[in-house]
């Protein structure tokens, strides 16, 4: 790969910093060329110098730059353009199946006579596993280690294969468990926000940009940092080279004045902000953040904000560098040097932010004056159903009986917990869990949670004992400061003692709640609550005990655990008694901005975090531990993990791919679809069933049902994806009329598991299609959506639309995406699912041709329909060619060996 183009429209410039001469894009020179873009917003500035660097005449071309600057004319754009990030990070759930595929494809390498050393990241890609941990045990100062060591119980086998990656391969970092959250470790540390790499014997300095494999990466884009969360497919493509098109995005932007009134916090101005942009409609589309109170917005709190993008359902919320930024840059450790180069860079290109910059041109703007913010919490079911404090309780009431089903006869009924003595009823709220890199990564907000908790501890208040506490920051050095602060002694008295550096409750991994708790909430169906520091709370996500989840900052957590229900004003009614026997109000143990400040000022230390960072990648005994095979370039594989195998994709691939591609001859049905069938709907995700084709292949090799563990913590073994695939509860297959779930027929009539279906039609050699109706494949759950559809032997799917990224990843694993033309679908054809299919014209395939359906019916009848093959570009040409992006990579690799 070469790491910048031809450079045909003459923009390399030089720029000297502290004496050192660095080689960069000018986007000033190209204006000469392209025309003027001082108003275009600085995220398709960093667009713009992507493809000023790599333009090549071919992938990246003049015509590329120039339909990014004429996106002024109207502030929106149809042109898609190609972007490859600087670098990849991942988290360790969707990590482990990128880190499988580049096992294998070394293994693919060695049966092809190459040198396995070659096959390496081509950027850099840094994983952080935080996904992992969970909250077993709480409240108690051993939490911490009892909860690794069950971690490394569940998954040393994972883990153990990360480290085996780490040491094999070059440009690929691993951040070890417990240590912190990708995205607050992103933050802190990896990210440099000026990114540097020498090429051809010269230093090239361009825009820090990445893909992360995990939805809230947008959490960067508040230091100035260009990234989003995408599928692994497109995340594998980018680490190995390969550019992803993308439609220029429509760019709202958002203008931010004043400042945040005293008692609201960085969380009620992002719950804010997350029910503006809600309504305003931002789906697929960036955010950028302008306007004077930029001057003061910490890049704490800007974090806080592009944290939430998919909750408020943008591609990212970003904010451009300024004095701030770098300010940021010196409070974490970073060197100096680096901080004047972002400085210096980015103003020779335009890009930095100062209270003189002219606004940029927008696709259209919405505006916040952050006086206005107040307290808020959002929930119960989505974050950007917004509540403000002093009607929280009244909303509760409403949405009991509403939108929770509870009859109001039943609604204030109270039920006895074994082997206490106290009650549960509705409303009453049994986790209270400050966690999520959304607020962990922000100190005041942590800050002003210990204050609370200070302030309660010396009045002598206590959670309800029915409240599951937890504190997990998001990285080591939340801990260092708040035992600077004194302030971890005084969490550590009402509960909130660290139970790991992990997402935890966030995603999900709240842990069991104790037994007569359950049985309190299941027996009578009780409406319990959560209230979290975190960015999602879906109903089922984060307790499947759990049915009403608020999202709140974390001195609201800890107050609302002293509560103790959703059903008392807590703006109003007291949080318990004191001592000395009084009530104790909200307002009694809030901190003032001004202590907060103050504690920040003297416990936060740019020391600390060059002193944590420095270790980052040594982990905990359990880590230092694991029992690795270091010193080989190729995997072992054992035959015998469930966690971890070799996937198929390589076994006996040629040095070289076959001239033509192949016309696809009598194929049959595997699965006839609706619309708006989702990648979550096609991926394997949540628990296994035990009757399921996983869960029988579990019990087969030893597993039982109380190990399984989930799809996701299993991503790196295909054998389990690929019997996971299709088989969401939900889907409704057509060809099983009156079902729901992974079922098919065989080619007899008889219905069995989609995985039965698709294995006996592959026994006998029987090529397999799927279809489906309009806007096939949207959703977050991506990789394993495409995987899991090649390894069961589809070759190829059709439908009425599809999602722009499924699509591209059909193509990248080698399956052919095929449209309906206007008047014709699975409908109008009157498809049953008895049918065979010939697809012709594939011998010689260019971009969005034409290709013939050949339908033959049961009764011997045929039908010819053309369909548009959405084989878009000249380079997913070669990619369907090679039989997948992987594939044309490794042979790429295998010449330049």
């Amino acid at each position: 790969m070469k790491a910048v183009g031809h450079d045909s429209l003459k923009t390399g410039r030089e720029l000297k910093v502290d004496g050192k001469t660095y080689h960069y894009f000018s986007i000033p020179e190209a204006e000469k060329t392209i025309g003027t873009v001082d108003r275009l917003p600085v995220s398709l500035k960093v667009l713009l110098e992507n493809v000023l660097r790599f333009e090549d005449g071919r992938s990246y071309t003049q015509d590329d730059a120039k339909a990014i600057a004429g996106w002024l004319e109207n502030a929106r754009s149809t042109k898609e353009v190609p972007f490859k990030p600087s670098r990849i990070l991942m988290q360790d759930f969707t990590g482990v199946p990128g880190v499988v595929d580049l096992a294998a494809m070394r293994d693919g390498i060695v049966q092809l006579k190459g040198n396995p050393e070659k096959v390496n990241p081509l950027v850099p890609v840094n994983l952080v596993i935080d996904h992992s941990v969970m909250v077993d045990v709480y409240g108690t100062p051993d939490a911490l280690q009892k909860n690794i060591t069950m971690e490394f119980d569940r998954n040393g086998e994972r883990y153990a294969f990360l480290r085996w990656g780490q040491e094999a391969f070059e440009n690929f970092s691993v951040v070890p468990p417990d240590t912190g959250i990708c995205h607050q470790v992103n933050l802190e540390y990896i990210a440099q926000v000026a990114w540097t790499a020498e090429v051809g014997g010269k230093e090239y300095v361009y825009p820090d940009t990445l893909y992360g494999t995990d939805s809230h990466t947008t959490m960067v884009n508040g230091l100035g940092v260009l990234g989003w969360g995408v599928g692994g497919i497109e995340a594998e493509a980018a680490m190995l080279g390969q550019p992803i098109a993308m439609l220029i995005p429509d760019v709202i932007g958002f203008r931010l004045t004043g400042k945040l009134p005293e008692g609201a916090t960085a969380t009620d101005l992002v719950l804010t902000v997350t029910q503006m942009l809600r309504k305003k409609g931002v789906v697929g589309k960036f955010v950028e953040f302008f306007g004077p109170a930029l001057d003061h917005l910490p890049v704490a709190d800007r974090a806080t904000i592009a944290n939430m993008a998919p909750e408020y359902g943008a591609t990212c919320g970003f904010f451009p560098v300024d004095k701030l930024t770098l300010d940021y840059l010196h409070e974490t450790g970073r060197d100096s040097h680096r901080i004047k180069l972002v400085e210096e860079y980015y103003k020779a290109q335009g890009m930095f932010r100062t209270a003189e910059t002219a606004e940029p041109v927008f696709t259209d703007t919405l505006e916040l004056d952050l006086s206005t913010v107040v307290p808020s919490i959002s929930g119960p079911k989505r974050p950007q159903d917004r509540v403000v404090l002093t009607e929280a309780t009244t909303a509760f009431e409403k949405e009991l009986t509403s939108g929770l089903g509870v009859a109001e006869a039943d609604k204030d009924r109270k039920f006895p917990v074994a082997n206490t003595n106290y009650e549960l009823g509705n409303g009453d709220i049994v986790i209270a869990a400050i966690t999520s890199c959304t607020n962990t990564s922000n100190p005041a907000v942590l800050i002003a949670a210990g204050l609370v908790a200070r302030k309660a501890r010396a009045l002598g208040l206590k959670p309800k004992p029915w409240v599951k506490t937890s504190l997990a920051p998001g990285s080591q050095v939340v801990t260092d400061y708040l035992n600077r602060a004194n302030l971890s002694e005084d969490l550590d008295a009402l509960g909130f003692n660290t139970v790991g550096y992990g997402c935890t409750t966030c995603i999900g991994n709240s842990g069991p709640l104790a037994d007569n708790i359950v049985d309190a909430i299941e027996n009578n169906k009780l409406i319990a609550v959560s209230v979290l520091s975190g960015n999602r709370n879906f109903e089922g996500r984060i307790s499947p005990n759990v049915r009403a989840n608020y999202l709140a900052s974390p001195p609201l957590v800890v107050a609302y655990s002293l509560l103790g229900t959703m059903r008392k004003d807590i703006t109003k009614e007291p949080l318990g008694t004191s001592k000395d026997g009084k009530p104790v109000y909200l307002k009694d143990i809030w901190p003032s901005n001004k202590e907060i400040a103050a504690l920040m000022g003297s416990s936060i230390n740019r020391d600390e975090f060059i002193k944590r960072y420095s270790t980052v990648d040594k982990g905990t005994k359990e880590w230092q531990d694991l029992k690795v095979a270091t010193g080989s370039q190729t995997y072992k594989w054992d035959p015998k993990s469930t966690y971890v195998q070799d996937p198929p994709y390589f076994k006996n691939m040629p040095a070289e791919p076959s001239g033509t591609t192949s016309d696809i001859k009598g194929a049959r049905l595997l699965a006839l679809l609706g619309d708006n069938i989702t990648t979550d709907h096609i991926s394997p995700a949540g628990s296994i069933k035990k009757d399921s084709p996983a869960g029988k292949y579990l019990i087969e090799h030893g597993v039982e049902p109380k190990d399984f563990n989930s799809y996701g913590s299993r991503r790196g073994n295909d054998r389990i994806m690929v019997r996971g695939t299709f088989a969401n509860i939900r889907i409704k297959n057509e060809m099983c009329p009156g079902t729901e779930g992974g079922l098919s027929k065989f080619a007899d009539g008889k219905q069995g598991f989609i995985y039965d279906v698709a294995m006996d039609y592959k026994e006998k050699g029987t090529p397999l299609v799927v279809i489906g109706g309009k806007e096939y494949g949207m959703g977050s759950s991506r990789d394993w959506a495409a995987k899991g559809t090649l390894l069961l032997g589809v070759k190829a799917v059709i439908a009425e639309s599809f999602e722009r990224i499924h699509r591209s990843n059909l193509v990248g694993m080698g399956v052919l995406p095929l449209l309906f033309k206007e008047g014709t679908d699975r409908k109008t054809l009157n498809l049953k699912g008895d049918e065979t299919f010939d697809i012709i014209g594939l011998e010689k395939i260019t971009p969005r041709m034409d290709v013939t359906l050949v339908i033959t019916r049961a009764d011997g009848t045929t039908e010819k329909v053309s369909l548009l093959c959405r084989i878009d570009t000249l380079d997913e040409v070669e990619y369907y060619r090679h039989g997948g992006i992987l594939q044309y990579v490794l042979r790429g690799m295998l010449k330049a060996a």
